[in-house]
């Protein structure tokens, strides 16, 4: 009885290979993704990459000091011959031709996954990154739910609703996008150190899952993946390598993998041709990642006084670095024979007001029309409700086509695109009332953050953390150079002090649109405590959620035994 009764109060734990300790929640559903030929695929994928990894990132740093110091982001002369090559990436895929509405969003909840995948897109991409907290109970129910929705019994019963969830007959083909290579997974730990975070969350993902795409419609048909936050063609050619040693392990032919990279960052789009070159057997194009861009161009800039952003609704797809990025990545796209993929519309139904619903609607038709014009062979949406607006705006422009990579050019894109054009500094007014916006949106996001929200309606809009790091590093740079503001008509200093007032205004403004019980209950109050101390700090941090990471990591140190 007594052995019983020891064995009886050991917690179960995860079977885990050599040098890899998980020290998040045990849970036996999570235990069927973290299985031990699951952490070995994984743990060899780190082992294998993990310095070139370290490299990269120390060139990212050596390029932001080069920045900081006056240089300025170019096309790289010693890559010359392959922007003036004549090659092409590998044919896509029949499965993925007609990519014209995508919809994205976290990879958990379960009921938001199957929503997704029926809400009559053509792409559903499941989000690890800027849409998910990485908390890991979101990361390990991510994967149960895209195990599920590839074998295609994922379901989910409403209780309160008495509604029952599943798959409709033609769901959206599903891309995944994992986290970026800056981002650490500190609940796996791989020989003592924090496992890098896109290994996790692409490794598990294609262990469980590539036997499946191949089972159901054979070679061709997946996995497909998103690629975030790359700076450098290196960082492409890091995750080729990964892909190339997946196809190895799982014995399926180069190629089956397939990946569009956003291009969100200003030094990637002056690395375009490279990237597609790095990826040219795994490559399914390139996206217009602008919200990240947005964030991007005040980081590589965070030092020039004379590159201040106007107020961030300003910053749109009119001004001319905009504009000229989005039209070199279509016709690069294009020259290579792959999809050049639109920009986010992150409008939500407006269910309440009739007239500001349709006038939103408006606004998306005008832009995906834009982006059509331009060349773009499909385009994201942040709610099911815009997908009908924007399908009409693409298919009547295509004709029946499933993409338009074969037209080299569209509306307005004549001539070289230049250094200069991607640079020219925006245009615009800075004012009071940008900096509180700023700052009502970064805390009421980082305080769903960190509850474990990564996807947050506010004001209309469906935020992820993309505008959180615009709200962010603008705040940052207008008081670092000491902005001139306007307000209403007088002209103010961008101050510490002000945005101290600032901060304590619009937190009141918060507790009364939130309420207060709700307010005092969420994390409002520790989100602007570190809000306004990024805002303020002496350097810039890389990444608000990488600086605040640490708040959603639960250790359980007895959910696998150490075996280092």
């Amino acid at each position: 009885m007594a052995t019983t009764a020891s064995a009886a109060a050991v917690p179960p734990s995860y079977d885990t290979p050599e040098g890899v300790d998980i020290r998040g929640r045990y849970d036996p559903e999570f235990a069927s993704i973290l299985t031990r030929d699951a952490l070995v695929f994984v743990a060899g994928l780190q082992r294998e990459f993990r310095s070139a990894v370290r490299y990269a990132m120390e060139r990212r740093r050596e390029a932001q000091r080069r920045y900081d110091a006056g240089e300025l982001p170019r096309f790289d002369p010693a890559t010359r011959p392959i922007r003036e090559g004549g090659w092409a990436c590998s044919p896509l895929p029949p499965v993925i031709a007609n990519r014209t509405v995508e919809i994205t969003g976290p990879a958990q909840p379960r009921k938001m996954v199957i929503n997704a995948l029926n809400s009559g897109a053509k792409v559903f991409m499941a989000d690890f990154e800027d849409a998910l907290s990485p908390t890991w109970e979101n990361l390990m129910s991510g994967q149960v739910n895209l195990r599920d929705a590839v074998a295609g019994t994922i379901t989910f019963r409403d209780a309160a609703r008495g509604r029952e969830y599943k798959l409709n007959e033609s769901p959206a083909t599903l891309f995944v996008r994992p986290r970026g290579w800056h981002l650490p997974e500190a609940h796996v730990l791989i020989d003592g150190e924090p496992a890098i975070g896109c290994l996790v969350d692409f490794g598990l993902y294609f262990f469980h899952n590539h036997a499946a795409f191949r089972a159901g419609q054979g070679a061709g048909s997946g996995p497909f993946f998103y690629l975030p936050k790359m700076e450098h063609s290196r960082e492409a050619g890091i995750w080729n390598g990964v892909f190339e040693r997946a196809e190895r392990v799982a014995g399926i032919e180069r190629g089956s993998i397939r990946a569009t990279v956003l291009v969100e960052t200003l030094p990637a789009v002056f690395q375009m041709d490279e990237i597609l070159h790095e990826l040219r057997h795994h490559s399914a194009g390139l996206n217009c990642g602008r919200w990240d861009y947005i964030f991007s161009y005040v980081k590589t800039f965070r030092a020039r006084p004379d590159r201040l952003l106007p107020d961030r609704a300003l910053v749109g797809m009119a001004q001319h670095f905009m504009r000229s990025y989005s039209h070199l990545l279509i016709r690069t796209c294009h020259r290579r024979g792959v999809h050049a993929m639109g920009g986010m519309a992150a409008q939500i139904p407006i269910k309440d007001d009739a007239a500001a619903n349709e006038a939103a609607l408006e606004l998306v038709r005008k832009d995906k029309l834009r982006e059509v014009r331009a060349g773009h062979d499909g385009t994201w949406a942040a709610h099911p409700g815009l997908i009908p607006a924007i399908q009409e705006v693409f298919e009547g422009h295509l004709g029946g086509k499933p993409n338009q990579i074969d037209v080299a050019a569209g509306d307005g894109d004549s001539g070289a695109i230049t250094e200069e054009d991607l640079l020219q500094p925006p245009r615009g007014a800075r004012t009071v009332e940008g900096l509180r916006l700023n700052t009502r949106v970064g805390v009421q996001y980082l305080a769903s953050w960190l509850a474990g929200s990564g996807s947050v309606p506010l004001y209309n809009l469906m935020e992820d953390a993309a505008t959180a790091e615009i709200s962010r590093v603008q705040n940052w740079q207008w008081l670092r150079h000491g902005a001139t503001l306007d307000a209403g008509g007088v002209e103010v200093r961008a101050t510490p002090e002000l945005l101290a007032r600032v901060v304590e205004e619009e937190m009141a403004r918060v507790e009364a649109e939130v309420g207060a019980e709700r307010f005092r209950r969420g994390r409002y109050t520790e989100a602007g405590r570190i809000f306004s101390r990024q805002c303020t700090a002496p350097e810039l941090d890389d990444f608000l959620t990488l600086d605040a990471y640490n708040l959603v990591v639960v250790h359980h140190p007895e959910a696998s035994p150490s075996k280092l």
